[in-house]
């Protein structure tokens, strides 16, 4: 792809790929990119190597950027068995607006409150709209590619008690089609599912249960959109029982090489921090290409915290002891409060400056990330404290 990027704002801006494995250029940081600024602008170019659904957005002032919109699903097809009768691409999303329907921003209180919690809106969209309407036909069977696009809103995916099929996740496909009634669904994180048949004159919403992320929010019982049934129409759909092939990389036994550590701290200046192994906007140390990487992110705190990953897929070897009940490729991962997760992933070929962080944008923005080197073997990294003692001398 190449995608040339004007910025008519007046202020800087980037565009992160998100869940796309391309040069750490691309990424869309500050840590690899020069801000976009007003008036000029950048030229992004990848390869895409993986079929999925993925997502862009502005990885720049994202509290304010994304929550106006600045976001968009970047979906790539390969020659899949699966056929289906229709497609649909759903970005959720919601809005926190004034009476007058301007942006909220509130008080000091109301500002502490969503840096704490991260913004959810009581407007709610999917793409773009409220009250979004989907009619299908009896009979058929449809694809959805769904983006949770929100800031910080968890979504409980429901469809009335009806049965979907989860067929793919973050990084493409499962191996096998699984049927569930629910699914939670962070902020960053996709799915890909398959829905009906249904029965013409049916009329049920998307949803989302309560979920408590443990916040001063309450957690609701949300309707984003209705989905109603015509006339019968017939299936060409074909949902095969294999999908994939997902080859493990390391088993529950297998040495961790990083601990990582997402915790929230008081603060004088802000009432409170929300740090990666006790820092905030942490230096991770570097990692080597092709070495195996076998991470236990745990979350100490007390609140939901989505963890992303930038430019790579991980596998989830366990949660808390548990083995996963299936395997999946991830870029996004929720962690529980008080708990541990241990991930496994290799950094391929694409050395230089990445990152991970919470979801939550505001929480990010609060400090909750960090940033390390994929270099190769026979390289040195320096820290930025080195670096900089080196250019002043």
């Amino acid at each position: 792809m190449v995608i040339k990027v004007n910025n008519e704002l007046e202020e800087p801006t980037v565009v992160h790929w998100h869940g796309i494995r391309l040069p750490a250029s691309m990424d869309g940081t500050g840590e690899v990119q020069k801000p976009i600024q007003p008036r000029e602008s950048f030229i992004y170019r990848f390869e895409l190597p993986d079929a999925g659904t993925f997502w862009y957005h502005s990885h720049h002032n994202e509290t304010e950027q994304m929550e106006r919109g600045m976001y968009g699903a970047l979906i790539v097809e390969d020659d899949s068995k699966i056929v289906t009768d229709a497609e649909s691409v759903l970005m959720i999303d919601d809005m926190k607006l004034a009476k007058n329907y301007s942006f909220k921003r509130g008080n000091f209180i109301e500002q502490w409150k969503v840096r704490h919690d991260g913004r959810e809106g009581q407007t709610l969209l999917v793409n773009g709209q409220e009250n979004y309407l989907i009619e299908m036909h009896e009979g058929q069977s449809e694809r959805w590619r769904i983006i949770n696009a929100s800031s910080a809103r968890y979504v409980r995916f429901y469809l009335g008690g009806k049965q979907f099929t989860l067929i793919g996740t973050d990084g493409g496909l499962l191996e096998a089609p699984k049927n569930m009634t629910e699914m939670l669904l962070t902020p960053g994180e996709r799915i890909d599912i398959i829905v009906g048949p249904f029965k013409s004159g049916e009329i049920f919403y998307i949803e989302s249960l309560p979920y408590n992320r443990m916040t001063f929010l309450k957690a609701k019982h949300n309707a984003f959109a209705t989905v109603r049934v015509k006339e019968a129409k017939p299936s060409i759909a074909y949902i095969p029982a294999q999908l994939t092939e997902i080859k493990t990389l390391a088993d529950r036994d297998a040495a961790v090489t990083r601990k990582i550590k997402f915790s929230v701290g008081a603060s004088w200046k802000h009432g409170i921090d929300f740090l990666v192994n006790g820092e905030m906007h942490a230096h991770d140390a570097p990692i080597y290409i092709n070495d195996l990487q076998v991470w236990e992110v745990a979350n100490t705190s007390l609140m939901d915290h989505p963890f992303h990953l930038h430019g790579f897929f991980f596998q989830v070897i366990e949660e808390n002891g548990k083995v996963p009940e299936y395997k999946a490729w991830k870029d996004t991962y929720n962690l529980k409060p008080r708990s541990k997760v241990k991930i496994a992933w290799i950094p391929d070929n694409r050395p230089g400056r990445w990152m991970y962080h919470c979801h939550i944008l505001e929480h990010h923005e609060a400090g909750m990330m960090a940033h390390f080197e994929v270099i190769d073997k026979g390289e040195i990294s320096f820290s930025p404290q080195v670096r900089s003692s080196c250019a002043h001398s």
